[in-house]
C-alpha cells in the first residue's frame, strides 16, 4: 500500500503491514468507545439534572439565578479540561492509548461518586458548593483526557477507506451518553414526584454513572494497543514542541472546536433550559423534545461520517459552519415563538443535522492533522482549550445575555463564531486526502 493511497505525503514513515479483520476492528472500536459513553453520561448527568439539584446547592435567588450558578460550575469543569487534556495527552503519547483511556474512566468514576454522596447547602452550608466544585474539576480532568485519547485511538483503529465512518462512533457514544442521562431523567420524572427528585432523586444518576465506570475500567484494561502508537518511532511528545512545530494545525483545531462546541452545547444542553425558561414548555416536555432530537442526531453521525469518506472532510466542514452560521438566529427566534412540541422538535433537529457534518468527523479531522508521536496531545490540548472557552461557557453566556435583556445577542454570537470556523475550513487542507495516520 503506497503513501498516495493513504493520502499521506510521500517520504513518510513506513506503513504497518499488520491489518485488522473487520471483526477485530469492530471489537477495538466498541472497546474504545464504551468508556467514552460512560464518561459523557456522567458529564451530561450534571447538566440534565441541574434543574432539580441547583436549589439544593444554591438556595438563593429565582430559577434563572440558581441555574446561572449551576452553569458557572459547569463552566469551571470545562476549565479543568485543558489540564486533563495536557496531562492525559502526554500520558497517551508516551505510555499508550490504552493506559490513558483506563485512567480517565477511573477519574470519572470518583467524580460521580463524590457528587452522589455530597450533602446539600442545608446540611453543610457553603461546603456543599465547594465539594461540588471539586468533583466537577475532577470530572473535567477526566473528560479532558478522555476526548483526546478516545478520538486518537478510534481514528487509529479505523481503516483507511472507512476512517470517517468508524471514527464517527466516537460522537455516537458521546451523544448516547447524553441520551442515557436524559433517559434516566425521563424515567425518574415519571416515577418520582418533583419533591422527591429535588430532595434525593437527582443523586441516582450519579450513583449509576459511578457503577458503570467501574465496569468500563475493567473492559478497557483488555483492549488492544493501536499500531500507530507502536510505530511512533523515537520522537516523544513535548508540550512546547506541539505549538512550535504544529502552530497551524493547533490553530485549526481551536477554531473548528470553538464553533462546533458552542453550537453543540447551545442546541443540546442549553436547549433544555431554553425550552423551559424562554419558550415556556414544561420541564418534562422540554426533556422529551431534547431527547428525541438527540436520538436523530446520534443516528445521523455514521451517515455523515460515511459521506466524508466519499466526499472528503473539507466539504463537510464548509457545509456545517456555513449553513450553521446562517440559521442560528432564525432557529432560536422561531423556537421562542412556538408552543407546539412537534414544531420545536423539528426546529432543533434542523441545526443538529447541519452540525452533524462537523461532529461526525471532528475526531478524525483532528487526528489526521498530527503525526503519531504527538497525536493524542495535539488532538486533546487545543480542543480542550477552545472547548473550555466556548463550549463550557455556552450556558453561562446564554443565561447572562437573558438576564441582561439581550437574549438575541447569544444567537448572533453563535453565528459569528461559526463564520470564523467557515473561513478556516475554506483555507485548510482536506485531511482525508492528506492524512498523517499512515497505518491501515
Amino acid at each position: 500500500m503506497s503513501a498516495t493511497e493513504t493520502g499521506a505525503d510521500e517520504g513518510g514513515p513506513p506503513l504497518s503491514a499488520q491489518g485488522l479483520t473487520p471483526w477485530a476492528r469492530l471489537r477495538a472500536i466498541l472497546g474504545g468507545s464504551a468508556g467514552n459513553l460512560v464518561e459523557w453520561y456522567d458529564w451530561f448527568a450534571y447538566s440534565s439534572f441541574a434543574l432539580y439539584f441547583a436549589p439544593v446547592f444554591f438556595p438563593e435567588g429565582d430559577q434563572t439565578a440558581q441555574l446561572l450558578q449551576a452553569a458557572a460550575l459547569f463552566a469551571v469543569g470545562f476549565l479543568a479540561r485543558p489540564v486533563g487534556a495536557w496531562l492525559m495527552g502526554l500520558y497517551a503519547d508516551r505510555t499508550g492509548r490504552r493506559a490513558a483511556l483506563t485512567l480517565s474512566v477511573a477519574l470519572m468514576c470518583l467524580g460521580s461518586l463524590i457528587i452522589a454522596i455530597t450533602p446539600g447547602h442545608a446540611e453543610i452550608g457553603a461546603w456543599a458548593a465547594i465539594i461540588l466544585l471539586a468533583a466537577r474539576i475532577l470530572q473535567g480532568l477526566s473528560v479532558g483526557g478522555e476526548y483526546g485519547a478516545s478520538a486518537t485511538y478510534m481514528s487509529e483503529m479505523a481503516g483507511r477507506r472507512r476512517r470517517g465512518f468508524w471514527s464517527s462512533f466516537q460522537y455516537v457514544t458521546l451523544i448516547m451518553g447524553q441520551l442515557i442521562a436524559l433517559g434516566v431523567l425521563i424515567l425518574l420524572q415519571n416515577t418520582l414526584s418533583d419533591e422527591a427528585l429535588e430532595s434525593w432523586g437527582w443523586r441516582i444518576p450519579f450513583f449509576i454513572g459511578a457503577g458503570l465506570a467501574i465496569v468500563v475500567f475493567w473492559i478497557r484494561r483488555g483492549i488492544e494497543e493501536s499500531e500507530s502508537w507502536k510505530n511512533r518511532g523515537e520522537d516523544r511528545a513535548h508540550t512546547m514542541l506541539l505549538f512550535a512545530r504544529h502552530p497551524r494545525e493547533t490553530a485549526i483545531i481551536m477554531a473548528l472546536t470553538a464553533a462546533g462546541s458552542l453550537s453543540f452545547y447551545a442546541y443540546t444542553t442549553y436547549m433544555q433550559k431554553y425550552l423551559v425558561n424562554t419558550a415556556g414548555f414544561a420541564r418534562n416536555t422540554a426533556t422529551e423534545i431534547t431527547a428525541a432530537a438527540l436520538i436523530c442526531f446520534m443516528l445521523a453521525q455514521p451517515v455523515f461520517g460515511w459521506l466524508s469518506d466519499r466526499l472528503g472532510r473539507k466539504p463537510m466542514l464548509i457545509a456545517a459552519f456555513g449553513i450553521g452560521a446562517a440559521i442560528a438566529y432564525p432557529v432560536f427566534t422561531a423556537i421562542a415563538r412556538t408552543d407546539d412540541p412537534i414544531t420545536a422538535f423539528f426546529l432543533i433537529l434542523a441545526p443538529l443535522m447541519v452540525l452533524s457534518a462537523y461532529t461526525s468527523i471532528s475526531a478524525v479531522v483532528k487526528a489526521e492533522l498530527f503525526p503519531a508521536h504527538v497525536r493524542a496531545l495535539g488532538v486533546a490540548l487545543p480542543y480542550a482549550i477552545a472547548n473550555a472557552i466556548f463550549g463550557g461557557t455556552a450556558e453561562y453566556v446564554a443565561l447572562w445575555f437573558k438576564e441582561e435583556g439581550i437574549e438575541a445577542a447569544f444567537f448572533i454570537y453563535i453565528a459569528v463564531i461559526a463564520t470564523v470556523a467557515l473561513l478556516v475550513s475554506i483555507f485548510m487542507r482536506d485531511t482525508q486526502r492528506k492524512s498523517l495516520i499512515l497505518e491501515d
